[in-house]
């Protein structure tokens, strides 16, 4: 009986980490592609905010900045307020574009908005060519293909505990079924261990060159910047809305 919860077990831990193998492989041909042929590339605090926390820490960086200097109001009740309409970048007009013409929505909504729109996209487009980002698509590939082992491990220990579970007490099975079962708890187990050095990097934003220039990073500061300010907004891109010293901008920020 207890080979009907084995097989499937076995199954499932197989595909899953053949899967988790395949999309490494692809991310270190991808890395290998970038090492061979590095770009020059400007990095500025959005591109920071991006290589350190994605899409949505641009957004944030992005709130930050123009509630900084009085371009937007953002209430902690959760609204966002068009407070200069001139925008004075592109990503500040998609910005102000997105809250719309009566000049004010909700701040959950706008984030969403930003955190798709092609403006803050293409700054990851640019960062994956010149070998800096990890490219969208390998990401989410390596990031299911981890969570379908974590999947399968879980499964597995379900199927063993079902399977002891139907084998009576004293029964000579009950040993049988734990050393078969060892396998695709081991195979599982494993795969997730060599995960963590072999494919972890490229379940982030930055890709191994990337972080590299996070590491070493020096933004240039801009005319007309205060250090104070230059040093928030270098660290809401570096460590998000949590490097915000104002309680109630950070729960402004968090909608």
């Amino acid at each position: 009986m207890w080979l009907l919860f084995l097989v499937p077990a076995c199954v499932i831990a197989v595909v899953s980490c053949l899967r988790l193998v395949r999309a490494a492989a692809t991310a270190d041909a991808m890395a290998g592609i970038a090492e061979e042929e590095p770009e020059a590339l400007s990095i500025g605090l959005y591109e920071t905010a991006y290589l350190a926390g994605g899409p949505s820490r641009v957004v944030d960086l992005a709130l930050v900045l123009m509630s900084g200097r009085g371009r937007l109001h953002l209430a902690h009740t959760g609204w966002t307020t068009v407070v200069d309409p001139l925008g004075r970048s592109r990503l500040e007009r998609a910005l102000i574009g997105e809250i719309g013409p009566e000049g004010q929505c909700r701040t959950s909504e706008l984030r969403q908005a930003l955190v798709d729109h092609p403006t803050v996209t293409e700054i990851g487009v640019r960062l994956s060519l010149a070998g800096l980002a990890t490219p969208a698509g390998i990401r989410e590939s390596t990031l299911q293909a981890v969570r379908q082992v974590r999947q399968a491990l879980v499964l597995a220990v379900v199927l063993l505990l079902a399977a002891l579970t139907l084998t009576r007490p004293g029964e000579p099975g009950g040993t049988a079924t734990l050393a078969w079962f060892s396998l695709p708890l081991i195979l599982t187990t494993g795969t997730l261990l060599m995960a963590r050095v072999d494919v972890h990097p490229y379940t982030r934003w930055a890709a191994p060159a990337g972080q590299r220039v996070l590491r070493e990073l020096r933004v240039p500061g801009r005319r007309g910047e205060s250090d104070t300010e230059r040093r928030l907004l270098t660290a809401v891109a570096m460590s998000g809305a949590d490097a915000v010293p104002d309680a109630r901008l950070r729960a402004a920020l968090r909608g």
